[in-house]
């Protein structure tokens, strides 16, 4: 007989989370010191052409990269679950960037990415430098001034090697960058919908074209997606049984059917899950 599924009703809170970037348009003049008669899509183009020079790839530098959307699929309680983009349209980066630490700040949750590590969390830590942007708990080592302050000595966001940030590309190729793969790959390969419409590569020319909300929609299915891979990662690892397991995903699913009676994106995420 089937255990009944049981949940203590304080359990960590898990948020896993995506970021869509585009170049820096501000940055990139400050430091190639270009004129204004240059526009923003040649200024881009001369930063690219320097990069491919450096290293064979236009990928530009963490610190160039502007934060335009952060998706989150939030996970508390006994059933509670929550899938949305920080902030609104209208919000600029320090506003949403700010909106994401003070997340952390309130429910310290268990932070779950698909490179986040290696790109995600970089960036945002730049950005947040340049904006000036508070963020004690995150930053906590173990040093800090919150209650529980020294169990971050042995658990924090930082380390590489601690758990309260799960990179969840990073763990299963065993920290060996050789053997990373694609978050769209494995979410296929598990039988989960994976990257619909659009990848990151196409973010930048979207949002040229003043397509932001698009790129929030493909924002939050990627957040969708890692949470999944989080799912199975856990059953995996012994965190949950097979009931429990099932029991999360047809609660994922039924809430993502919900948002699929008003929003296209998820209706299209739903049609692609087997």
């Amino acid at each position: 007989m089937p255990k009944p599924y049981t949940e203590a009703p304080a359990m960590t809170p898990i948020l896993a989370f995506d970021i869509e970037t585009v170049p820096d348009v501000k940055g990139i003049r400050t430091l190639y010191e270009l004129p204004d008669s240059v526009n923003d899509a040649d200024a881009v183009v001369f930063a690219q052409q320097k990069r491919r020079a450096q290293t064979g790839s236009d990928f530009m530098q963490h610190h160039l990269h502007q934060v335009v959307a952060i998706s989150c699929c939030m996970r508390w309680g006994q059933d509670k679950i929550h899938v949305g983009t920080i902030g609104e349209t209208s919000d600029d980066e320090e506003t949403m960037i700010a909106k994401f630490f003070d997340l952390v700040e309130t429910h310290t949750p268990q932070l779950v990415s698909w490179n986040g590590g290696g790109f995600d969390l970089p960036v945002l830590h730049y950005r947040a430098l340049i904006h000036g942007i508070p963020a004690a708990r995150y930053w906590d080592m173990g040093e800090g001034d919150f209650g529980d302050s020294r169990d971050f000595k042995w658990n924090n966001y930082i380390s590489r090697y601690h758990s309260r940030h799960c990179d969840l590309m990073d763990l299963l190729a065993l920290y060996q960058p050789r053997s990373s793969v694609p978050l769209d790959d494995m979410a296929k390969l598990c039988g989960f919908p994976g990257k619909l419409g659009m990848d990151g590569s196409k973010v930048w020319e979207a949002y040229h074209a003043g397509r932001l909300k698009d790129i929030r929609d493909y924002c939050e299915t990627d957040a969708a997606n890692t949470y999944l891979m989080y799912l199975r990662f856990r059953m995996m690892s012994g965190a949950l049984d097979a009931d429990e397991y099932e029991l999360e995903i047809k609660r994922m699913k039924g809430y993502l059917k919900t948002l699929a009676e008003e929003k296209a994106h998820w209706a299209e995420f739903c049609a692609a899950w087997r």
